[in-house]
């Protein structure tokens, strides 16, 4: 199960942390992603990181904004979001999978239900 929280309403140039907690699988062993969805559109993979800990940013919209984090020992994931403007207005979700990289969201072994992040003045 996993369980995204921080979303809520901003002013742009503010930050947010997201969180997600992951409970009945360890991080140890699983690449973990985060990926947004615009509505009406599709979903975006935002950031990834492997489970030998090695992070890759994708979107090319959020680098040197956005950053994520592991921690294996709380079996939890965070996405540090600064400097936000409306264009990152989206439900953030996050994902796991047992493997060495993430794929595309639907094929992530878990999922969570997002959390709305709201980027306006």
């Amino acid at each position: 199960q996993l369980v995204e929280s921080g979303g809520g309403l901003v002013q742009p140039g503010e930050s947010l942390r997201l969180s997600c907690v992951v409970s009945g699988l360890s991080l140890d062993r699983a690449a973990v992603g985060w990926f947004r969805q615009v509505p009406g559109k599709g979903r975006e993979e935002i950031s990834c990181i492997t489970n030998e800990d090695s992070t890759s940013v994708f979107a090319d919209s959020v680098k040197g904004r956005f950053t994520g984090a592991r921690n294996n020992a709380e079996n939890t994931v965070y996405l540090q979001m600064n400097n936000l403007i409306p264009e990152d207005t989206a439900v953030y979700y996050c994902a796991v999978r047992s493997g060495r990289y993430c794929k595309p969201f639907d094929a992530m072994d878990y999922r969570g239900e997002g959390t709305l992040v709201t980027v306006s003045s």
